[in-house]
């Protein structure tokens, strides 16, 4: 359970997840500080503290930077911390998402007033009005299309040339996970899909997002690539892959299950 404006004795050890603009403060090599509050090198007294959680059996504090940081080179992403392992990644991204809440929910959307923290709860209540927001989470479906021995891959129209992934796009209103990832690969590349299974998820923090992963069989249909989203898309050989996200992320484990199963089958 995620703990805000909480009070961290004086000499307490912990690792501090510092978020300003989205941004993690991070030391020299590339670590999420290990330390006592006091000995961290940026002016934190009035900043907002949460309590995430634990890691290696030491407590993990979220702290709010409001301030401009003053060395650009000392805050990263927090992709940054993929290849230190899943729960420093999560970490990181629980603390990026509650500081992006923290600070965009400071007065009310329906009135305009301001917004105060509720004490038992993540969340915050306009007294005037009474709206209520808690911390958002956007979920999107992370697709890895089949066809015998070969996968769909696509190049969004953000990425770098040579840089293919599996198809992704984010769940609508009143829609199932399922009906989202039969939809966003039919807009995205014009391909049918049947036999969908469910393989995981990963919260992503960029900003907020939920992603979920699911392979499926090609149903029919000829690619047709969407001209905003995908700048190219093709079937490629499982055995023959060009460069493709790492097995850190869900999309890269999705690949590699498709290879897996195809040597399986093969």
């Amino acid at each position: 359970m995620i703990e805000h404006s909480v009070k961290v004795s004086s000499g307490q050890l912990a690792y501090w997840f510092i978020v300003s603009q989205g941004r993690l403060f991070l030391t020299a090599d590339g670590t999420v500080p290990f330390t006592e509050l006091a000995a961290l090198p940026l002016q934190l007294a009035d900043a907002m503290i949460c309590k995430l959680g634990e890691y290696q059996q030491q407590p993990c504090y979220l702290v709010v930077y409001d301030d401009r940081p003053a060395n650009e080179a000392d805050w990263h992403s927090a992709r940054a911390l993929l290849e230190q392992g899943e729960a420093l990644f999560q970490l990181a991204a629980r603390a990026t998402q509650v500081a992006l809440f923290l600070q965009t929910h400071r007065f009310c959307g329906q009135c305009g007033s301001a917004m105060r923290l509720v004490n038992w709860e993540l969340a915050t209540l306009c007294h005037k009005c009474g709206h209520r927001c808690y911390p958002r989470i956007a979920p999107c479906v992370l697709v890895a299309v089949v066809k015998a021995d070969k996968i769909l891959l696509a190049r969004s129209t953000r990425h770098k040339a040579g840089f293919f992934s599996v198809l992704a796009g984010f769940v609508e209103s009143a829609e199932t996970l399922e009906q989202a990832a039969v939809r966003e690969v039919k807009e995205e590349v014009g391909i049918d899909i049947t036999n969908l299974r469910y393989v995981g998820s990963q919260p992503w923090p960029f900003p907020h997002s939920l992603m979920t992963g699911f392979v499926a069989d090609y149903a029919g249909g000829e690619i047709q690539c969407q001209p905003e989203e995908i700048a190219e898309a093709y079937w490629c050989p499982l055995h023959d892959l060009p460069e493709t996200p790492g097995l850190q992320t869900l999309s890269g484990q999705l690949i590699a299950l498709a290879q897996a199963t195809q040597q399986q089958n093969a």
